[in-house]
């Protein structure tokens, strides 16, 4: 039974497969970035317009200054998001890359997850294309010795239509290659093929793309006539599963899928990353990851693996068979905190929603942004990014489990732009040569002195970077239990439940109250404190205390026991976090 006032429940189990590759005295932040669009400086920004037109950031920008800035923000990993060889309508072919048919292509830059070649590196992101490889693994030697970590996708359930390795490495069999296309599904097979159809997408010209037989496409479409909002520009890969016989599994012995896959994780992981997200990883058998996962870890035991995944029936699944370290919460707390933010949900919604997953809520991603999603301060979402603060603390400091922002997002980036392939939706383009306009003023020409922010720009970095550091300075978020204190609160005549939302952090004798405000109003209210927090946690009642204000440097005195209400005025849109310590 999950208790209404919240602690971290155990699950051995689960303990047993992901512990080993966790740093207990560290809380994971990710900084999600896009190469190609952080260190763009290019201001045309042409509707659909090419690479040389728009222009394009590179790895180099990632110099020591950018990734000290960073890390400043209290990044402990970063996220390159892009960093292999997806199709793309730019020509290379001058580098011994070869072109791709823009017909099977979305956007001029093309999507970073229509991989085109497993053993490369994006040529967008280098200074000198034939040096890629190598200003990659620069990158990644940077970025350790300013104290992050590297993230980098791993794409496993599908590849770009004209998929090709150009340098794959000595023995390697590419992927198709040996497979017989005669046949619908093979074990053998690396795809799945539509015998005697010709591939073609409604309303598209295919410009001459020719595809006999044709493959089924990456989001499950096992047809030869996919429509323009399918996953028309990838094919599905095939990992023995028989989607034309009852989804009938077929992994015994391994499906050469399975080899190949491992070998390019291992390859990766040679260049010494420090962890895969791994793209749609529900759409690719559990019983693939525990193998692949095992074997990656045998060889490089800390390394982690994120999935990407959206159905909380199989969260458990992919955790304990899967071996996966953290799953994404999306459809949980990302969907919770969203709903709240605008208006469409209770604030005491989110007691509900982190008890959902409570057993494993350790191994949950929490974020409020990424490449898919809109942006915060979009028109779609809340508008203005000082809307997301109250979300934000939540998702920073409700559990230990890791927390992911989205570059841009600590600035307010609006993602309003419609950039070419991706409309006016809200998020920043992942398939078109693009400029983002608060990044390219922070970056001020790799200058990091703000000077080109406005103030509301720099006190919303201020926000974060105080925030996201806080995660790893105070134990208490770090390494400690958490208290919800809503069911206390839930009828209370000066604390409305619908907008306000409240808890403790408690570590060695160090408590941090949290209280977040959703609304538009500063809000005064009253904390009831339960008398079950001080017996769970054996601390003493103390009638005043002082606290400081770890978000405001202020500090405050209020009462910290059962029979009188803490009383405390919260900024609209904002949060205190209260730091004091208690006797036990």
């Amino acid at each position: 039974m999950v208790l209404a006032w919240g602690l971290l429940t155990s699950c051995t189990s689960l303990q047993q497969t992901t512990d080993s590759t966790m740093d207990a005295s560290q809380k994971i932040i990710i900084y999600q970035v896009l190469p190609r669009l952080f260190g763009n400086d290019n201001r045309t920004c042409q509707v659909n317009g090419t690479k040389q037109v728009n222009g394009s950031g590179t790895m180099a920008d990632f110099n020591q200054r950018a990734l000290e800035q960073i890390h400043s923000l209290g990044a402990t990993h970063i996220w390159y998001t892009g960093i292999i060889e997806h199709a793309t309508q730019t020509d290379n072919s001058l580098y011994g890359i070869r072109r791709d048919n823009p017909a099977v292509v979305k956007g001029q830059a093309g999507s970073p997850y229509a991989i085109r070649d497993y053993y490369d590196v994006d040529p967008d992101i280098a200074t000198s294309i034939p040096a890629r490889m190598q200003e990659f693994e620069q990158l990644v030697e940077r970025t350790h010795k300013a104290g992050m970590k590297v993230i980098i996708d791993f794409v496993p359930n599908h590849v770009a239509r004209q998929y090709c390795s150009d340098v794959k490495p000595e023995g390697v069999v590419d992927l198709g290659e040996k497979d017989d296309t005669t046949q619908a599904f093979s074990p053998h097979n690396n795809f799945y093929y539509l015998p005697g159809q010709q591939f073609r997408i409604e309303g598209l010209d295919l410009n001459g793309y020719c595809e006999m037989p044709a493959k089924a496409t990456g989001n499950d479409q096992f047809t030869a006539t996919p429509n323009q909002s399918d996953w028309y520009e990838t094919v599905k890969l095939n990992y023995g599963v028989d989607y034309t016989n009852g989804r009938t599994n077929h992994f015994n012995p391994v499906p050469q899928t399975w080899k190949q896959m491992l070998q390019i994780l291992l390859y990766w992981a040679s260049k010494d990353v420090d962890g895969f997200r791994c793209d749609m990883a529900e759409m690719v058998p559990v019983e693939f990851w525990k193998w692949a996962i095992t074997q990656v870890k045998a060889q490089h035991p800390e390394i982690i693996f994120i999935a990407e995944i959206y159905n909380p029936a199989e969260y458990s699944n992919y955790l304990e068979q899967g071996h996966f370290d953290y799953l994404y919460d999306k459809v949980g707390m990302y969907d919770c905190l969203r709903a709240v933010t605008q208006g469409n949900a209770q604030a005491s919604d989110i007691t509900r929603q982190w008890q959902l997953t409570d057993s494993i809520r350790k191994y949950m991603l929490y974020f409020l942004e990424n490449h898919d999603e809109q942006r915060l301060a979009s028109d779609f979402f809340a508008a203005d990014g000082e809307r997301g603060r109250a979300p934000m603390i939540v998702a920073a400091c409700l559990g230990t489990n890791p927390t992911m922002i989205y570059f841009g997002q600590e600035l307010g980036e609006r993602g309003m732009d419609a950039e070419g392939f991706s409309g006016r939706d809200g998020r920043t383009t992942i398939f078109d040569y693009w400029m983002v306009d608060a990044v390219r003023r922070w970056r001020n020409k790799g200058r990091f002195d703000n000077r080109q922010l406005t103030p509301k720009e720099v006190s919303l970095q201020h926000f974060y970077s105080r925030l996201l550091n806080l995660c790893n300075s105070e134990a208490a978020i770090r390494e400690g239990e958490m208290y919800d204190l809503m069911h206390a609160n839930l009828r209370s005549e000066h604390f409305n439940p619908g907008k306000q939302f409240a808890f403790v952090r408690y570590h060695k004798g160090e408590v941090i109250l949290v209280v977040v405000n959703f609304d538009e109003q500063d809000a005064d209210i009253e904390i009831n404190i339960p008398q079950h927090l001080f017996e769970y946690f054996g601390l003493q009642e103390q009638d005043m205390v002082r606290a400081e204000g770890l978000l405001s440097n202020s500090p405050f005195n209020i009462s910290f026991c059962s029979t009188k209400p803490t009383q405390l005025l919260v900024p609209a849109y904002n949060g205190r976090l209260l730091k004091f310590k208690v006797k036990d």
